[in-house]
């Protein structure tokens, strides 16, 4: 049996999280879940976002599913996200972007994966006042960290039967930073002979997204560059809440959808779970039970196809009465 720790959120966390679990169990597959709590709603009691109860679960587990977390606005704490980032080392953001079926978008056909480098680069924040009319920031690119990021990249590809991996930079402005990321890429890169290797600048890369986005497979890019196409490449798929994410290490991995807590519709059961379904199918898949994983893609895609959806993409279904046509089409 698998024991995975379950930060169920706050918001719409605990229902979709719910639904979540009801499914994985109505798949056959038996998980013992390590239910914590995280967020602004656990402030009050425990003083912090992220109580060090939360982190000793992962460590100890290795695998998280981790649902809609709220970071208080304007009180100093840090991101939760943030935080599991860089205490567990979370170095590779995986955004996978497919196509649904029954979910309207301007493309069909869309199939690609973001793998983000997570730690460093503009995105990890180091700036600094020069004077009250300049500031600095300091784009941070390591070799270490860029291998380590294309080499996952590939070993993705390889595992998954991906055809390609792209690596997505400025180099011909940015020499020495962006430069090096597209270096350690080519060293990467010779030891995957079986893989299509593809070099693309950022701006380029947005154009033809927006134009062509069925032609790309595995994008490999910087945290910032990362960040944003990430977000561009869920707005082909239809949206943050079809959008599904993972944070992962050479240790641990954290699944979880790219979507808020949605604090607005809390308790009113019509909150879409699919970005955390999915996010939940891509952890089956990395602790090995693929099986069970795609019966409950098949059951997620039938259930699209026959017109349920939640109200977020134009049905009438309510959290609980989703789930349940899931369970019903496994």
């Amino acid at each position: 049996m698998h024991t995975v720790t379950l930060i169920n959120g706050d918001g719409i966390g605990p229902e979709i999280s719910n639904s979540v679990v009801k499914i994985i169990k109505a798949s056959g597959l038996d998980i013992e879940w390590d239910i914590q709590t995280a967020g602004a709603d656990v402030i009050e009691k425990e003083g912090v976002p992220l109580p060090d109860r939360v982190l000793e679960s992962i460590k100890k587990n290795k695998v998280a599913l981790k649902a809609p977390v709220t970071t208080p606005i304007g009180k100093g704490f840090r991101s939760v996200n943030v935080q599991l980032r860089k205490t567990l080392d979370l170095f590779a953001n995986l955004r996978p972007c497919k196509n649904l079926p029954g979910v309207k978008t301007k493309f069909e056909n869309v199939d690609l994966v973001v793998v983000r480098e997570n730690t460093e680069d503009l995105y990890a924040g180091i700036e600094e006042q020069i004077d009250s009319d300049t500031a600095h920031s300091i784009k941070v690119i390591t070799r270490k960290a860029s291998e380590r990021i294309c080499k996952f990249a590939f070993d993705y590809a390889v595992k998954n039967g991906r055809k390609e991996v792209c690596v997505v930079t400025k180099a011909n402005i940015m020499k020495l930073s962006d430069g090096l990321f597209l270096e350690a890429y080519r060293h990467i890169a010779q030891n995957y002979p079986q893989i299509n290797q593809r070099e693309i600048l950022v701006d380029n890369l947005c154009m033809q997204l927006v134009q062509n986005p069925s032609q790309f497979d595995v994008l490999v890019l910087p945290n910032l560059y990362g960040d944003i196409v990430s977000d561009l490449c869920a707005g082909l798929i239809g949206g943050l809440g079809v959008a599904q994410g993972a944070n992962i290490s050479s240790d641990y991995a954290v699944f979880e959808p790219v979507h808020g807590s949605a604090p607005d519709i809390k308790g009113q059961n019509k909150a879409n779970p699919t970005a955390l379904l999915l996010s939940a199918i891509e952890m089956l898949k990395y602790i090995g039970e693929r099986e069970h994983a795609e019966k409950i893609e098949k059951a997620l895609y039938k259930t699209l196809s026959q017109g349920n959806k939640t109200s977020d993409l134009g049905g009438n279904l309510s959290t609980t009465e989703f789930t349940d046509k899931i369970i019903q089409n496994m």
